[in-house]
């Protein structure tokens, strides 16, 4: 069985996250000020220190989460961890994309900072506050949210933008069709509807803005092919090309993350174990959902070094 490395999305970040890396180790450090320098801005010590509403903020948490993964990532390199080789594939969810994309040396880590800037104030500015929102369905499939979001639309945006596990999906949309869709969902087989303590509608029609202006910052950077392919968001396949590679980046910012297709697309494909690299256990518990898959953490160092010992044996 081979193994896959995940990097997690929006909504793992927290106070104090990448501390203990820093902290451990020269080189982890070395990232976090890599990191603000490219962004002309001290994000470790709001990462480290706060407050809270500034490091939830979507253009301060994307590239913190970002920063934490490719930390653990420059550990593991330097305890003589080679992608290629021991690696299959490697995922991330959502802006977990460009953390995998960076730990395959598919981007330089001030780009896939910058770009995580501009994407995260992109995805903000695209839907005015207040007027977007988002919910997870608990105990609905894919096509029960799909048609939720359509009888719940009513010439509104309403979309499923995440079918993250079995029975958990996210729909976006604009704030009322969101609230329709609430007040619809035990009809459409949800046993729960949640509403999402989220800044902007994601991964849905609404990021049109976001996605144009992704195009834009995407077209002026390098991509390299990565060591190990990246399963796609927005295809549940794998890809290497580099133009593919920066054409499915603009197409995530508006389409659904397949994220439960990805982790059926590795195990039908040999992984039978993932280490989800960075800040908390989001995608490890998500993992072990699904029947044969080990999953484990590595984003502080006691779990970096079992990983490093398991990894470069």
């Amino acid at each position: 069985m081979s193994i896959a490395f995940i990097f997690p999305g929006q909504g793992s970040q927290a106070i104090g996250m990448g501390a203990e890396l820093a902290k451990a180790y020269p080189s982890a450090r070395a990232v976090f000020e890599e990191v603000n320098a490219a962004l002309s801005q001290n994000l470790s010590k709001v990462m480290w220190e706060g407050p809270e509403s500034e490091l939830t903020l979507t253009e301060n948490a994307q590239p913190a989460l970002m920063a934490v993964s490719l930390a653990a990532m420059r550990v593991l390199a330097d305890k003589g961890l080679t992608l290629k080789g021991k690696v299959a594939y490697v995922a991330g969810h959502s802006l977990g994309e460009y953390s995998a994309l960076a730990a395959a040396g598919a981007l330089s880590l001030a780009d896939t900072a910058r770009l995580l800037k501009t994407r995260g104030r992109a995805m903000q500015e695209a839907v005015p506050v207040g007027e977007g929102a988002m919910a997870a369905l608990l105990g609905a499939d894919l096509a029960q949210a799909q048609d939720l979001a359509k009888a719940a639309a009513d010439g509104e945006v309403c979309e499923a933008a995440n079918d993250n596990a079995p029975g958990q999906v996210v729909i976006s949309g604009a704030k009322t069709a969101i609230e329709r869709a609430l007040s619809l969902a035990p009809k459409f087989g949800a046993r729960r509807a949640v509403l999402l303590p989220v800044s902007a509608p994601f991964h849905c029609a609404l990021m049109q803005p976001a996605a144009e202006a992704m195009r834009d910052a995407l077209a002026a950077v390098t991509i390299d092919s990565p060591a190990v392919p990246l399963v796609a968001n927005v295809l549940a396949e794998p890809v290497s090309d580099p133009e593919t590679i920066r054409a499915r980046l603009v197409e995530q910012v508006t389409g659904m993350v397949r994220w439960r297709e990805t982790m059926l697309f590795l195990k039908d494909h040999g992984v039978g174990t993932v280490y989800e690299v960075g800040a908390g256990r989001v995608l490890t518990g998500i993992a072990r959902r699904f029947d044969g898959m080990e999953a484990k953490s590595a984003g502080l160092p006691d779990e970096l070094e079992t990983a490093a010992a398991e990894l470069t044996a």
